[in-house]
């Protein structure tokens, strides 16, 4: 009775952990959900505000405004490109690992731009407004590249494939329509002969002896022999 008793306890401690661990995974993959959908929230409310800030502020704030969309736009875009492309092609990864150095070059360039669009001192903001794009330009330009040439190479694998499919649907085709029809009966024609005086017709077997010669008759292991006639 005693051993029962342990079972079921321990029983219900097992099922009493495995709930617990349930609900640790369950509450993390919500939080990493909460936290992901605020981290877009806030990405959006950011761009939207970027993008109101290139309209109505003039000068170099209004472009200071313009590059961080431009920089911001562009590594967003190519980033979802290159993960959704190395799901399905591995050879993509050397361009992740190239991207994310890039993305460190991004990350520190976007900071800069944030920091300078409460910079009061507008003159020196202009003075170094052509060395910010220049920048800009470098880095959304590596960016473009990379993301063109994953779906260029993706678009090449479709067509590589839609090239082999359509080459295999052709050879079924055609071997759909190859079939033999059915063979014509051979009529042998009936040859006819003319001769002087003859009528047509057939033409005729030899001509055999009126009378065959009997031939020696066949006896089997099975017949009797015959007997011999008396000759009294």
């Amino acid at each position: 009775m005693e051993a029962v008793i342990a079972v079921f306890a321990l029983l219900f401690v097992l099922f009493l952990g495995l709930g617990a661990y349930a609900t640790v995974k369950a509450v993390g993959a919500a939080k990493r959900g909460v936290d992901r959908g605020i981290t877009q929230a806030r990405r959006t409310v950011e761009d939207h505000t970027l993008r109101a800030k290139s309209f109505v502020q003039p000068g170099a704030a209004g472009e200071i405004a313009q590059l961080r969309l431009k920089l911001r736009t562009s590594m967003r875009a190519t980033q979802d490109a290159l993960h959704a492309a190395v799901a399905e092609d591995e050879s993509l990864k050397e361009s992740v690992g190239l991207f994310e150095r890039l993305s460190a070059h991004g990350h520190e360039l976007d900071e800069e731009l944030k920091r300078l669009e409460s910079e009061p001192d507008r003159a020196a903001l202009t003075e170094r407004l052509p060395g910010l794009r220049e920048r800009t330009e470098r880095i959304t330009h590596s960016a473009d590249s990379l993301r063109w040439a994953a779906r260029d190479r993706a678009h090449r694998f479709a067509d590589d494939d839609l090239d082999t499919l359509s080459a295999q649907i052709d050879l079924e085709s055609g071997a759909l329509r190859h079939w033999t029809g059915p063979e014509p009966q051979s009529t042998s024609a009936q040859q006819q002969t003319w001769s002087d005086g003859a009528q047509p017709g057939p033409a005729q077997e030899p001509a055999r002896p009126a009378i065959t010669p009997p031939g020696p008759r066949l006896t089997h292991p099975w017949q009797k022999k015959p007997r011999p006639e008396s000759t009294t």
